[in-house]
């Protein structure tokens, strides 16, 4: 028997990930910081599958958490691996503490690469792993420079993983949406961006179907909704420096701390 693991489970992405994944018959394992909804997830995906997923809670973040989900995960074998989990903390850089900087690196960047390592080490004979990055890694984004420094590296680890592995089994998606309807906080975010912020942000639900489907094609990288693909090709023809400008100027009066 073979496991689809998803991190960050608890959440509005990853749980949307797991509905879709059971009604294609996959084996779950969830993992998440929050136990409770954790379980809601779960048997909210039973009634759909009619088996229970396999659920670890654990902090990603946490060196000695990982270690024993590892451990407890070291005989199941991994045919999916799916990272969600992620904090999108927004603020001016001098605003930031020690132990912030760390968890924003570890959250979106480390726990990925450790759980890709994971599933290589363990999986089955065919593995697909899918990374959720972001379009903010597509550039350097002053006021959001560690989130963006952080996704824009899982993305560069995506593409070169699934080029390191071609012939051998295993594919790796890296998937960019944009704003996505998640927390009240960050539909509340999202409306104050004005209509080009609603048009290009989507739902939980469409980005993790856009996702398994690039995935299913062994796609390295995916950029998410037709808005968020032509902000994407027009970055080429900007010149970086007007670029951070713009965007300095944008996000600069903007605060959003997911720690």
């Amino acid at each position: 028997m073979t496991y689809t693991l998803i991190t960050g489970a608890s959440g509005y992405i990853g749980a949307a990930f797991a509905k879709l994944c059971a009604e294609r018959g996959e084996n779950l394992i969830l993992t998440g910081r929050n136990t409770q909804k954790l379980n809601a997830v779960a048997e909210s995906v039973a009634k759909l599958s009619g088996s229970l997923p396999v659920v670890v809670p654990c902090d990603l973040t946490d060196f000695s958490q990982r270690e024993d989900m590892f451990e407890k995960l070291a005989n199941f074998k991994i045919s999916r691996l799916i990272s969600v989990a992620g904090a999108d903390t927004q603020m001016p850089f001098s605003e930031y503490s020690d132990e912030k900087i760390a968890f924003q690196i570890r959250i979106n960047f480390e726990a990925a690469a450790v759980c890709a390592a994971f599933a290589v080490r363990n999986r089955a004979e065919r593995l697909s792993i899918i990374n959720i990055s972001s379009v903010c890694g597509l550039s350097p984004m002053p006021n959001f420079a560690i989130y963006s420094a952080a996704k824009g590296a899982l993305t560069s680890l995506s593409v070169a993983l699934n080029e390191e592995f071609r012939g051998k089994g295993v594919t790796v998606t890296a998937v960019l949406p944009g704003s996505v309807y998640t927390r009240p906080d960050v539909c509340e975010y999202i409306e104050g961006l004005g209509a080009w912020g609603r048009f290009a942000a989507k739902s939980p639900e469409f980005v993790a179907k856009k996702a398994l489907g690039a995935a299913d094609k062994r796609k390295a990288k995916v950029v998410v909704g037709g808005a968020n693909k032509f902000v994407a090709f027009a970055m080429r023809f900007i010149p970086q420096r007007i670029r951070l400008r713009f965007i300095a100027s944008k996000w600069g009066a903007s605060r959003k701390d997911a720690f």
